[in-house]
């Protein structure tokens, strides 16, 4: 069995730490826990995994977040993934910093990734790992919000978040998204 999982972010030093860069930080967790790591590759940055007989494939597309679906795309066709077998990490607002929430499907919510991951791959039915980053911003500034660094306290629970995402990823990678969420989701 052969899974996609993409971490949505930014390219850049600039967006490395920011809230919207969650789904790279993910990504760069599991690969790093797996004894893995990225190499840069068409659209993407790359990465390969093995877990209880699955191979768990990891990108980061390099095509920055409002054209990420061209990279998905393109992953899903190259490695013959089909899109029950995907999987994307993405930040959100609508959920508390800390939350983490699994979706077989849905909308992009306004999610400019997710956007364009429906757009290329014509639909909303893959799944989806939601990281709450909170809506603490001023009325016009959630731009501001998104690309800005985690603050402090934030920073100080990302470790064992970053380990939570990881178990979720890889039991919907082992038991499927159905009874993950009913397993994870709280």
């Amino acid at each position: 069995m052969k899974y996609l999982i993409i971490g949505l972010g930014n390219i850049g030093s600039e967006y490395e730490n920011t809230r919207h860069n969650i789904g790279f930080k993910v990504v760069d967790f599991l690969a790093k826990e797996h004894n893995s790591s990225f190499n840069s590759n068409k659209l993407a940055s790359t990465a390969d995994i093995k877990y209880k007989g699955r191979s768990i494939h990891l990108i980061k597309p390099t095509t920055y977040m409002n054209l990420s679906g061209k990279a998905v795309n393109y992953w899903m066709q190259q490695l013959k993934i089909p899109k029950e077998n995907i999987l994307v990490i993405v930040d959100d607002i609508a959920l508390p910093f800390g939350k983490l929430r699994l979706r077989a499907k849905g909308s992009s919510a306004g999610h400019n990734g997710l956007k364009d991951i429906e757009a290329t791959t014509q639909g909303q039915n893959y799944a989806r790992l939601k990281f709450g980053v909170g809506d603490d911003f001023a009325k016009g500034r959630q731009v501001d919000y998104v690309l800005g660094d985690f603050n402090k306290s934030e920073c100080e629970e990302l470790p064992s978040l970053l380990v939570r995402a990881e178990s979720i990823i890889l039991s919907f990678c082992t038991i499927g998204a159905s009874r993950t969420m009913s397993q994870h989701n709280d």
